[in-house]
């Protein structure tokens, strides 16, 4: 099974790296923009599963990369990411069909969260590779969460 790429468009190059890094280990492929422009081009170019944006970035904003995005994917699943979040920001976001918006700074359990709620959404994506499993037929199926509390002896 091929990993779900991830493009991550942020003006703030340390920002990138770090939610690269924090959503390598959910199983996904990071692709990296510096910019809306460069979000776009990979988008023309490369298998994309999700796009996070920035909303304030050089040449193009995130809400105007997520309106020519949704021109010609415009079932890719988009989340709009902001330090300045409004209002005005979070209609037209929606508007555009963003699948969520998220206030800056973001916790990793919200980012991990929510782009795992919108890759199961968009595709079934199964999740984290550490909770599938692939049986000796070739099917993979999630691994059934361990209870920490439950008794040993009831096994």
């Amino acid at each position: 099974m091929t990993p779900p790429s991830v493009l991550i468009a942020d003006d703030d190059a340390a920002f990138r790296e770090t939610l690269g890094g924090v959503l390598e280990p959910l199983g996904v492929r990071p692709l990296l923009a510096a910019n809306g422009e460069e979000a776009l081009r990979i988008v023309h170019h490369e298998p994309v599963h999700l796009v996070l944006l920035d909303m304030h970035m050089p040449r193009l904003t995130g809400l105007e990369t997520l309106w020519q995005l949704k021109q010609f994917k415009s079932f890719l699943p988009c989340i709009l990411l902001s330090a300045r979040l409004d209002e005005g920001i979070v209609d037209e976001a929606r508007r555009a069909h963003a699948f969520s918006v998220l206030s800056k700074p973001v916790t990793r359990q919200q980012i991990t969260g929510v782009v795992g709620q919108a890759l199961r959404a968009a595709y079934n994506w199964p999740g984290p590779r550490h909770m599938l499993r692939i049986t000796l037929r070739g099917e993979i199926v999630r691994k059934p969460p361990r209870h920490p509390h439950r008794d040993d002896r009831e096994r």
